[in-house]
């Protein structure tokens, strides 16, 4: 019996003594937290980082302008503008870009808008006669022109006259191309049975083409008798009799 009190009074010390550890590690790590808490409570709010300078327009600025036929944004760089121009590809607009830079020393970066009027003539001037300048031929959109024999480049509208002429040219010579191209077929060797189709949708039929289909039948109110179709292969079957008749009285 005494062996068990003395075990149970050990029990219960080392109960009291772990409830006290974790008492005062409690109040340690709550004396920790208070100050903690209330720095952050006075803390200042972040600042803010450094605003982006305000760009100012310039007073000739202008929201619009027009390069060769096309209205561009005023914001939009000569580099980006030129790309928009009918009849300029990426390719070509970057050769364009560096010859103007050469000819007229402005900036491919530069903003349409902060360009002069006198700047914009001179670019519509070199814009439409860039097969004059260093510019590698196979570039151009009309290499070895039907009429004048020299690589020449279009833009805009005399681009969409050229290609008019273009194909009335293969339509009234009737070659293949004129010949696809006058009944609205592809004209480049594509597969034709599946896409292409003009006529009426794949798999069904309208109702003209049901209306034939029924009168055809020998049922049908339109259709022929049968007395009638049997008569006419007799009367046929006659004529080749006659025919072979007549040698044979000449002899």
């Amino acid at each position: 019996m005494m062996a068990k009190e003395k075990h149970d009074n050990k029990e219960t010390k080392r109960e009291r003594e772990a409830k006290d550890e974790r008492e005062a590690k409690h109040g340690e790590h709550e004396a920790k937290a208070a100050p903690e808490a209330k720095h952050h409570k006075a803390a200042a709010p972040p600042q803010a980082g450094p605003k982006k300078p305000v760009r100012v327009e310039k007073e000739n600025f202008r929201g619009i302008v027009r390069i060769a036929g096309k209205d561009v944004k005023g914001e939009v760089p000569l580099n980006r503008a030129l790309i928009r121009v009918r009849g300029i590809s990426h390719t070509l607009a970057v050769s364009a870009g560096a010859v103007l830079h050469n000819e007229l020393a402005i900036d491919p970066k530069t903003r349409v808008g902060e360009l002069s009027e006198d700047q914009i003539d001179k670019i519509d001037k070199i814009l439409q006669n860039l097969h004059e300048y260093k510019i590698p031929a196979y570039l151009f959109n009309r290499r070895s022109d039907y009429l004048a024999g020299t690589n020449r480049h279009v833009i805009m509208n005399d681009l969409i006259f050229e290609n008019t002429q273009d194909l009335e040219r293969e339509k009234k010579l009737y070659t293949w191309k004129g010949y696809r191209h006058s009944y609205g077929q592809k004209v480049r060797g594509q597969r034709t049975r599946n896409t292409g189709r003009t006529g009426m949708a794949v798999g069904v039929l309208r109702k003209a083409i049901i209306a034939a289909q029924q009168a055809a039948k020998p049922g049908a109110a339109g259709a022929p008798a049968a007395g009638a179709a049997a008569a006419a292969p007799a009367a046929g079957a006659a004529k080749p009799a006659e025919k072979k008749a007549a040698p044979a009285e000449k002899k």
